[in-house]
């Protein structure tokens, strides 16, 4: 599960920026720039860009790719020929995509058979002769590689670099500002989402709901004798206790679904699209993991840890609050009843079962 955005888009997806490309270079880079300063999406502007490079800058296939922590780029927007295969995969380092990520540099080259760098794909669906692969830098940082490339021998110029950085910059500039957009809604010890998020993201999932006419649940966890952790052992062993516990929830959930440190020991879990059934037996999975296995700390601490979570289903009309303090009546009944334990929410207006 992500907390960062994970998107994969095609430039077929969004209307034609322009509905003609002019043979004017400085009209073209114009009408690009305005359509990627009017976006205000990534997934927009990494769009914009590959079909960009494909109409003005006479690629025949074009790509954005974001690095990611492990070292590999994840392509995030492909265009022109074979846009729709299965990408190849491409580390730091790795081609001359990857060179690009490493040094920070920009690459053109005009004959890839003549150079060392280049790595041959033998699933590719089209010929490559000219690469030109531009790093969009944020400080000293790579944060991406936007790449394309053309069948014919020294296809990209000195002028079709200095309009791809140009467009490469916008990019770069859509990227910090939805990085700052994340780090300011994330919880820096566990990496969840913090309680800024919260109700935003249970607006935006009832939203979805109703326009795809499903409902969706959260599970509010909360873990049991925390404080009592803090005080025997400190609180750097308590912050391990919360990233572990996070890392606990991940590693049982889909990728998509949500996870928000509401505050302190407290978590809620948004899953969209999951009946109240299906949320029991991620709830379920969840408390079982932790209550059968100990949290390490270090070499020589050993915690037991078990939680009690609140489950409740969206019913259609509660806000956003309302659904939150629903879940939170009914994980404060699982602690009432024991700990360690799932309840349910009582439908909206009825005490809790």
């Amino acid at each position: 599960m992500h907390n960062a955005p994970h998107f994969l888009v095609h430039s077929h997806d969004l209307a034609h920026y322009d509905d003609a490309v002019t043979t004017d270079p400085l009209a073209e880079l114009t009408a690009v720039v305005r359509e990627l300063s009017n976006a205000d999406q990534v997934d927009d502007v990494v769009k914009i860009a590959t079909r960009a490079a494909v109409d003005v800058l006479d690629a025949q296939h074009a790509s954005v790719r974001l690095c990611e922590t492990d070292e590999s780029l994840r392509p995030v927007a492909r265009a022109g020929v074979c846009a729709d295969d299965p990408p190849p995969s491409f580390s730091k380092g790795q081609g001359l995509i990857g060179w690009a990520a490493l040094t920070g540099r920009v690459v053109r080259v005009g004959d890839v058979e003549a150079d060392d760098r280049f790595l041959e794909n033998p699933d590719r669906g089209y010929p490559v002769r000219s690469v030109m692969s531009i790093p969009t830098v944020g400080g000293a940082r790579v944060m991406g590689v936007f790449s394309m490339s053309a069948e014919a021998r020294d296809a990209f110029s000195v002028a079709h670099e200095n309009l791809g950085v140009v467009i490469a910059h916008c990019v770069l500039q859509s990227l910090r500002s939805a990085e700052y957009q994340r780090m300011a809604t994330t919880d820096t010890l566990t990496k969840a989402f913090n309680r800024r998020h919260l109700i935003p993201a249970l607006g935006g999932e009832m939203n979805r709901a109703r326009r795809d006419g499903k409902t969706f649940c959260v599970l509010l966890m909360d873990l049991d004798f925390y404080k009592g952790v803090n005080d025997r052992f400190g609180h750097g062993v308590g912050d391990s206790v919360l990233q572990q516990f996070a890392d606990v929830v991940r590693g049982c959930v889909r990728s998509f679904d949500v996870l928000i440190r509401r505050g302190g020991e407290e978590f809620m879990l948004v899953m969209p699209g999951t009946t109240a059934d299906e949320a029991w037996l991620v709830a379920e999975r969840v408390r079982a993991f932790l209550s059968s296995h100990p949290l390490r700390v270090e070499t020589t601490i050993s915690i037991p840890q078990t939680v009690s979570i609140g489950l409740a289903s969206w019913d259609g009309q509660e806000t956003p609050r309302e659904l939150d303090e629903r879940a939170d009546l009914a994980m404060y009944e699982a602690k009432h009843r024991g700990r360690n334990r799932i309840a349910v929410a009582s439908r909206p207006g009825a005490l809790p079962n």
